[in-house]
């Protein structure tokens, strides 16, 4: 089993950013969701509320990074490391986490787009944001603004037997891009279904070592068109044909990163397109 692509999105909800190779932080993949708009309550806002946040491209960099979208122009953003201190929560039922304002050009910047109110921030320190449930012995605890775990892991072979299902029932929608379901890394070479085996185990990806956490549920965002923003039924019509299981639509296997001797901690980590995937126990 090898890497087959990788993604990243720099700001939660945008579009986005395809990766070669990335560095694996306790965290996750390195500029992963470290950066947030909020509403003026300091309440996250996502896909659910503004499907335009498709168009938005958010491109990180060491420092900073650049926002694009159709009929903007770009703008250039450094890390506000001495920015406004905020408290902000991903959704309602998260605990607030402290992150630093970008400031008036950026909100001004995402205005423009939404025809809102909005702000950008950033977590500077995702050590101060930890998961708010336990969490196994030798796994990190801290997050960015991912939903509930660092990374995501899809299966090529999962996808073309989900797609098969929807040629099958005669569906008007479909194939599906892998690029619906929002993943970090998506693997090849496995068979269908098999990452639902992977939850409990340690994964071995090119020089990191992860821990399959649970299988993913999917929510509205993955009808969401990840090229134009419209909405469809698919795929959460076949998922729950098909993969309901305790009221959960599933696709993907959510993942911790591991912090034990020879995990990221041990060093600098990095995983790139076409590592080696090892399922070690």
């Amino acid at each position: 089993m090898r890497v087959a692509s990788m993604y990243t999105y720099p700001v939660k909800g945008c579009r986005r950013m395809d990766r070669d190779t990335a560095r694996v932080e306790p965290w996750g993949l390195d500029g992963d969701r470290r950066w947030l708009i909020v509403d003026e309550h300091g309440l996250g806002l996502t896909q659910r509320q503004h499907r335009e946040l498709v168009t938005m491209r958010a491109v990180s960099r060491p420092g900073g990074l650049t926002l694009d979208a159709p009929g903007l122009a770009p703008l250039e953003l450094a890390e506000p490391t001495t920015g406004e201190a905020v408290q902000v929560r991903v959704y309602r039922g998260r605990p607030p986490a402290p992150v630093r304002a970008a400031g008036p050009e950026a909100d001004d910047w995402l205005h423009r787009l939404l025809g809102r109110t909005a702000r950008l921030v950033w977590l500077g320190d995702p050590t101060g944001n930890p998961v708010p449930w336990p969490v196994p012995t030798g796994v990190g605890a801290e997050l960015s603004f991912a939903d509930g775990t660092p990374l995501l892991l899809a299966n090529t072979a999962s996808l073309d037997a989900f797609n098969n299902w929807l040629l099958e029932s005669g569906s008007p929608e479909g194939p599906l891009p892998m690029i619906q379901f929002r993943p970090n890394l998506v693997v090849s070479g496995a068979e269908p279904w098999a990452e639902g085996d992977w939850v409990g185990r340690r994964i071995r990806i090119g020089g990191a070592v992860f821990q399959g956490a649970a299988e993913c549920g999917r929510c509205l965002i993955a009808t969401i068109d990840q090229e134009t923003g419209k909405r469809g039924r698919e795929p959460l019509w076949m998922l729950a044909a098909r993969r309901n299981v305790g009221r959960k639509l599933l696709f993907g296997l959510q993942m911790t990163v591991r912090t034990e001797p020879g995990g990221p901690s041990g060093g600098e980590r990095t995983v790139s397109v076409g590592d080696t995937v090892e399922v070690l126990d």
